[in-house]
């Protein structure tokens, strides 16, 4: 199995920054990819940034120039950076692994959440 272990987030005033990791531990053959996904109160869970195992990202439209997500070089902690914050990006933030475990089949793992409030 694939462990997630987010930390991070919290209150922060509108304008301000924080910062949010999730590091993957646990039977990974490799990491084709993680992201950071968030569900603010009755909406969907929505795609915020993605990386992949080449190095590409990937933004929503409404944090692009605000966030930026980043991976160490063990390619197993990926980070996100907010700044700028603003009260809509208020929501419980999720991050989420996709590869192959060493059992050699795929696995899509998500984080338990971290609640990040943007409040003055």
């Amino acid at each position: 199995q694939v462990q997630l272990e987010e930390s991070g987030g919290g209150l922060v005033q509108p304008g301000g920054s924080l910062s949010v990791s999730c590091a993957a531990s646990g039977s990974i053959f490799s990491i084709n990819g993680m992201g950071w996904y968030r569900q603010a109160p009755g909406k969907q869970r929505e795609l915020v940034a993605s990386i992949t195992s080449g190095g590409s990202t990937n933004y929503a439209d409404s944090v692009k120039g605000r966030f930026t997500i980043s991976r160490d070089r063990a390619w197993n902690t990926v980070y996100l950076q907010m700044n700028s914050l603003k009260p809509e990006d208020t929501a419980v933030y999720y991050c989420n692994v996709k590869g192959y475990g060493r059992s050699m089949r795929p696995y899509d793992a998500w984080g338990q959440g971290t609640q990040v409030t943007v409040s003055s």
